[in-house]
């Protein structure tokens, strides 16, 4: 049996298999209590151990570890799983990822395929040259022209230390020189982007970031991919200066901050998305350290499906010139195409967060606290821009109703619309008629059939669930007098020869767990079989009036019998039940 994965690299799909027995042996070194204890503060509780849930804000233990099975559960939000899962999720990344972290954890080595062991070797040399660039850049910001406009910004010392913010020297090859003498070659350096050949002078290689402030941009596992240089100069046209992709970085991919961020985004259950990378840090500053930015680039699906790993709920906090309401709406729309929900923060006319930040603090706390679901902050702006009722027709038009489109929630699209309504002064009819020519006419991309509402919740019987609660027991106290008593009233009841052979969901084997304790009496689960054998009888009961009443209509007296005969016997039984 193999485990197959998917790997995108130098723009190919390439097909990888790893063998099973890597993973088992990474399980057999860790138990799950040594994968989840380092993020998860766990205290005994009867057969698991309990604490409070990385994934979502509570004050009251909710999460389950079972060191026995290697399984964990979440009560509070639904999300559970094994140690690779509880990586993947903590992390945010892949099963590839968490194979690698766990892997160094366990010190289980990770097999290097035939064909590939180049293609490492050299996306490994692309990261220490990247490590070692930010290091650089790190040692010439004390004194430097760039230390002293990123405290005149009012980011604090320790912000500047702990974001690892560098200088680039006004030096064409101080970065090159510096490198190499490590003993990186050019080539290298060019492949990483640190460097660029002279346009009309072949062998002649200078830095590409000169005379900048440098922020650099990780990953999700915190490693330096990129760079974003600042100009210090105030003759320079590009104010802001990224680094190219490479094949450690693409901009539709990554998102500034999120490594820093992302606990607090799966903490307080919303991603604020803010302008550039100075806004990022002083959003952290201000406490607001669910703060992400994009690099250079426009908000892709990718960054959206990088946000939905840890929230479904995004804030955009843009600048409030012309320029950043229509990338708020922009944004918007994908987002909410995409199925996030999205708010946006009001800022003062030509502020953006950074300004605001350091101005007044207590200002940017309260606007984000006063953020809005997206259609009424634009219906907020367009009113506010437009005293003449047909601009402001022709401007919700544009802007709102292309919202109200991309909404995939049939309940929150008609809130929305009716809001509209009020706004302009319209019905909802005249709203919804409008809605259509948007619909048709909208270029969207196809939804995800996952992200729509379902159009009818599938109930399960009774009997199911009483009866996965009963097999449960079996799987959590095996070969005590309890599983035997619960064995012999699961077949009594359901007449079964023998019991099914599939493991009921690691939710429910923790919830008997947590219902029954450490060590259960022998007649713990006779409340518990007596409801499974009543909802037994009473569906059993329902579907023979159900036969009864066909075998009415059609007049077919034989089957009359026989369904008479079965409901007497069903209602005495449910009678017995009841004494």
């Amino acid at each position: 049996m193999v485990i197959y994965f998917v790997k995108i690299f130098c723009g190919r799909v390439e097909w990888k298999q790893m063998a099973v027995d890597t993973v088992q042996e990474i399980k057999n070194k860790l138990s799950i209590t040594d994968i989840v204890g380092p993020y998860v503060k766990l205290t005994r509780a009867g057969k698991s151990m309990v604490g409070l849930c990385p994934f979502h804000k509570e004050k009251t233990s909710s999460f389950h570890v079972s060191p026995e099975r290697g399984s964990w559960h979440c009560f509070g939000c639904g999300e559970g799983g094994d140690g690779f899962s509880f990586i993947e999720k903590v992390e945010g990344v892949d099963f590839k990822g968490a194979l690698k972290l766990l892997a160094e954890k366990a010190g289980v080595p990770i097999e290097e395929y035939h064909g590939n062991r180049e293609a490492n070797e050299k996306r490994d040399r692309l990261r220490d040259a990247m490590a070692r660039a930010s290091a650089w850049y790190a040692t010439q910001l004390p004194g430097s022209p760039a230390e002293a406009y990123a405290l005149k910004r009012g980011l604090s010392k320790e912000s500047i230390k702990e974001w690892g913010l560098g200088y680039a020297p006004d030096s064409w090859r101080a970065l090159l020189e510096a490198l190499t003498a490590e003993g990186f070659t050019v080539p290298e350096l060019l492949a990483a982007g640190l460097v660029k050949e002279a346009d009309g002078k072949p062998g002649t290689y200078y830095d590409r970031f000169r005379n900048r402030l440098m922020f650099p941009i990780r990953d999700t596992a915190g490693r330096v991919v990129a760079f974003t240089g600042r100009t210090l100069a105030a003759d320079e046209q590009a104010k802001y200066l990224n680094s190219p992709e490479t094949e450690l970085f693409y901009k539709s991919e990554v998102l500034f901050g999120m490594d820093r961020a992302k606990d607090a985004i799966r903490v307080r259950r919303f991603a604020m998305l803010v302008e550039g990378q100075l806004d990022v840090l002083l959003s952290h500053q201000a406490g607001f350290t669910n703060a992400i930015a994009l690099s250079g680039t426009a908000l892709s699906e990718k960054h959206l499906s990088l946000m939905k790993r840890y929230s479904e709920n995004l804030m955009l906090v843009l600048d409030a010139d012309p320029a950043g309401l229509k990338a708020t709406a922009r944004s918007a729309e994908l987002a909410l195409r995409q199925g996030l929900r999205v708010k946006a923060a009001e800022l003062p006319k030509g502020k953006d967060p950074a300004d605001l930040v350091n101005e007044d603090a207590a200002e940017f706390i309260r606007r984000v606290k006063d953020a809005r679901p997206i259609v009424d902050f634009f219906l907020a702006q367009l009113s506010g821009e437009h005293a003449d009722p047909h601009r402001l027709l022709r401007a919700a038009e544009a802007i709102v109703l292309p919202l109200l489109a991309s909404v995939p929630s049939a309940m929150e699209r008609d809130h929305f619309i009716q809001a509209t309504a009020r706004a302009l002064n319209l019905s909802s009819e005249a709203v919804r008629e409008s809605l259509k020519s948007v619909a048709r006419t909208q270029e969207t991309a196809p939804r995800n059939e996952k992200m729509l509402p379902p159009t009818a919740v599938e109930r399960r019987k009774l009997s199911d669930v009483r009866g996965e609660q009963v097999l449960a027991i079996l799987h959590v106290y095996p070969g005590t007098p309890l599983a035997e008593r619960v064995k012999s009233g699961y077949c009594r009841v359901t007449e079964a020869a023998e019991l099914p052979s599939e493991v009921p969901p690691e939710p429910v084997l923790f919830q008997m767990e947590k219902m029954l304790g450490t060590e259960p009496a022998e007649s713990a689960a006779d409340e518990l079989l007596l409801a499974f054998e009543e909802a037994v009888i009473r569906e059993a009961y329902q579907e023979a009036v159900t036969n009864l009443r066909r075998a009415e209509m059609t007049g077919d007296s034989a089957a009359i019998e026989r369904e008479q005969t079965v409901c007497a016997k069903l209602s005495l039984r449910l009678a017995v039940l009841g004494k």
